[in-house]
């Protein structure tokens, strides 16, 4: 029997995090003030959203800070096993962590900034692994539609682990009119929600991932039943959807909400403030890298859908007379997504029926 592994066990824990994030929240809303001097106001319904948003003129600006979390560790842990480095996917899922949280507002990213720190300078000149990283990110941008600003690359000297990079980012996009920003001001009983498929585990919950590897037999290197080496399954590159938001609005798509479903895994999918029961009649089956970490970790689905994505990256609220343009537009767009389910008034919760969950809005306390 597997020993069990949790994500607080492996060191990330909500309980702890979660209340210094709305306290700094709460002290936040004091400074909104300043920008009145300028002429500008902020949106106060993106407060504690994935970006933040103001309005300057005729136009609302978003803005957003991500990391990339320990995702590189793992393709650290892969030298030796593959002649690939795997940092181009790693710039180009740190890129996708930010963007994905600032389109997830109805903004189309403008410029991206990149926060590169180290241990040492050492890992700087590995050649290899500093062009994949670039390229990576490069990619990233333009697949978003964002220009590279620049960025910074301090040397974080006992802080950060020799050889060891902590990488994140900020960028900033533009809502060009009031019918484009999505808050959850526009959330109603009855919106479907449309459910996109994700590419796998993405850069969430990484840590719990890289805690099964002392006990399995190969380390990353380990095949799980469908032939992938464990390591590699976990360096799969993220989706990202700022081309396809865009795509929605230009269509006319009536977006009331969007989620991304990052920490916190599918309970991010009551995210919103309003207290509405979000039941999910159908989820995307998950990809075997999830099954092979349950298995690992001796975890459960319920513990499993309170971590992972668990094979769906994004929700998408809309209503339901808007389901049949939405499906098309992301079918070609590339992307695969479910008509999953629908909110309804009652007590504020998830309930994914196909696997007999149901997370109270107690679990969740983000703002």
């Amino acid at each position: 029997m597997a020993k069990k592994i949790t994500y607080d066990g492996a060191g990330v824990q909500y309980g702890v995090l979660d209340p210094v994030k709305k306290m700094a929240q709460e002290q936040a809303v004091r400074t909104a003030g300043n920008l009145n001097r300028h002429g500008f106001s902020e949106v106060p319904e993106s407060r504690g959203e994935s970006a933040y948003v103001w309005k300057m003129g005729n136009v609302y600006m978003a803005s957003v800070v991500e990391g990339l979390g320990t995702k590189n560790l793992v393709a650290d842990g892969m030298d030796g096993v593959s002649r690939k480095s795997y940092y181009d996917v790693i710039g180009y899922d740190t890129v996708a962590t930010i963007i994905n949280d600032l389109a997830s507002v109805g903004a189309a990213p403008l410029v991206i900034h990149a926060y590169w720190a180290s241990g040492t300078s050492d890992i700087f000149g590995d050649r290899q692994k500093m062009g994949d990283l670039i390229k990576g990110w490069t990619t990233a941008c333009d697949d978003s539609g964002a220009s590279w600003g620049g960025g910074e690359t301090p040397t974080l000297t006992n802080i950060i682990e020799k050889n060891v990079l902590d990488l994140g980012g900020s960028a900033v996009g533009i809502v060009k009119s009031k019918n484009r920003l999505i808050t959850d001001s526009k959330l109603r009983a009855g919106d479907r929600i449309i459910l996109l498929r994700s590419s796998g585990v993405n850069a969430n919950g990484i840590s719990l991932a890289r805690a099964i590897v002392k006990q399995l037999p190969k380390g990353y290197a380990t095949r799980m039943p469908n032939g992938k080496l464990y390591g590699e399954a976990l360096l799969t590159k993220t989706h990202i959807y700022a081309r396809l938001v865009q795509s929605l609005l230009d269509a006319g798509v009536d977006i009331h909400y969007i989620s991304n479903i990052t920490g916190h895994g599918m309970r991010k999918v009551m995210r919103a403030r309003p207290s509405f029961t979000y039941v999910i009649e159908k989820v995307f089956r998950p990809q075997e890298i999830f099954a092979f970490i349950a298995k690992q970790a001796g975890l459960s689905d319920g513990e499993m859908y309170a971590t992972y994505n668990m094979g769906q990256d994004f929700a998408i609220f809309i209503p339901e007379k808007e389901i049949e343009k939405t499906l098309d537009i992301v079918s070609e767009n590339k992307f695969k997504a479910l008509n999953a389910g629908y909110v309804e008034k009652g007590e504020k919760q998830v309930v994914i029926k196909p696997r007999d969950i149901v997370y109270k809005a107690g679990t969740l306390d983000l703002r």
